[in-house]
């Protein structure tokens, strides 16, 4: 199930339905499995609880690398830097979705990376690179293709890249 309804075209984080996230969180309680740890990680963060958040990540992180598999530690890696991103740490989090990129693309797991590149993008975006955050989105939405995504990911990309268009034209009017 998935708890995105839409993206902000202002802020490009996702739009969720807070009730049923906090639902889900409650139901997921402690559980320590590390898909359990990703969906807490990406719960407590949209529900804006981003030290818990920060905490859980950096759990899921070592869980992913004694326990999982290469994909599981870019997975997870890659929701880390997500925390770091809404946390306010641009840097970091474009540092650490870059690596993790690179890391994928260079396996071929086109999944994977364009989950870093989209990610990548918005950090992008929240510095005011409109033209890194638009490359990285058509790197994402070239990487769902490639990876066969469904025509809803697909879309939601193209929005995104939309709503870079959109500010652009708008900040190109300001000047």
């Amino acid at each position: 199930m998935s708890y995105i309804e839409g993206y902000d075209t202002d802020t490009l984080r996702e739009i969720v339905n807070l009730g049923e996230c906090q639902e889900r969180l409650d139901e997921i309680g402690p559980q320590r499995s590390l898909p359990a740890l990703l969906e807490r990680v990406w719960l407590l963060k949209v529900l804006d609880e981003l030290d818990e958040a920060l905490a859980v990540s950096e759990q899921s992180v070592r869980v992913a690398r004694m326990a999982g598999t290469r994909k599981d530690v870019l997975r997870a890696r890659i929701l880390h830097a997500t925390v770091l991103h809404w946390r306010g740490a641009l840097g970091a989090a474009d540092h650490e979705l870059t690596t993790c990129a690179d890391e994928a693309e260079g396996q071929n797991w086109a999944g994977i990376a364009a989950f870093a590149y989209q990610h990548r993008a918005k950090v992008r975006f929240d510095g005011d690179d409109l033209e890194g955050a638009r490359v990285d989105f058509k790197r994402t939405l070239f990487l769902r293709q490639e990876a066969g995504a469904s025509e809803t990911e697909l879309q939601s990309t193209l929005l995104l890249i939309d709503a870079i268009d959109r500010h652009r034209a708008r900040v190109q009017l300001a000047i």
